[in-house]
């Protein structure tokens, strides 16, 4: 489970309609909604759907992320809003805990998975995930744009063409974006948070 809280919006303008249509194409059981203010949530259930949502903000800037980990009651409402289970504990403790992390991101484990194998897996996925973090935060708006191309199958030579820029200048964009350490941190995270998911109660 997933809770995105707006950095400052008492001084900012509302992103949440932004975020929302960023996380739009994201699989999730719940799709993301805004729950109250400034805040959204959305119920993801591997660690592929929370992985994409990290990267998803991180890359608008200025949300603060708390990810819970644990089971939610069933059946499954038709809102997120209207969701309860140990995963929304988590979360809602986890966006409480963010505040005080290094990237703005904390994740947590509810009461009813803790143990000793979740107590290995917590922190590491979480880690990973502030890696992600931090390297997609140092990406600039060119650096996205690079990226965006290459998702799409471009080579360096014809990404640069597009984007009116040498081969030369493309591959400096390209090593600023931090594209094989980004993509290696994601992998890792998604393996991560799926161990988490996977662990029985």
């Amino acid at each position: 489970m997933v809770i995105a809280d707006q950095v400052d919006s008492r001084t900012e303008s509302d992103r949440v309609p932004l975020a929302l249509d960023a996380l739009s194409e994201v699989d999730m059981l719940l799709l993301y909604e805004r729950t109250a203010g400034d805040e959204i949530q959305g119920l993801a259930a591997t660690g592929a759907s929370v992985v994409t949502s990290v990267v998803a903000l991180s890359r608008l800037d200025g949300w603060r992320l708390g990810i819970g980990v644990g089971p939610v009651d069933e059946p499954l409402p038709d809102s997120t809003r209207a969701a309860r289970g140990d995963a929304y504990l988590a979360a809602r403790a986890a966006i409480g805990r963010a505040r005080r992390s290094p990237v703005g991101l904390s994740l947590a484990s509810g009461d009813a998975v803790r143990g000793a194998r979740y107590g290995e897996h917590v922190e590491d996925a979480e880690t990973a995930l502030w890696l992600l973090r931090s390297t997609l935060a140092r990406r600039s708006r060119e650096g996205w744009e690079l990226m965006d191309l290459l998702d799409q199958g471009l080579t360096n030579a014809q990404a640069a063409a597009r984007l009116g820029i040498s081969p030369s200048a493309a591959s400096q964009r390209l090593a600023r974006a931090a594209r094989t350490e980004s993509e290696r941190a994601a992998r890792l995270a998604t393996h991560l948070v799926d161990l988490l998911i996977e662990v029985p109660a």
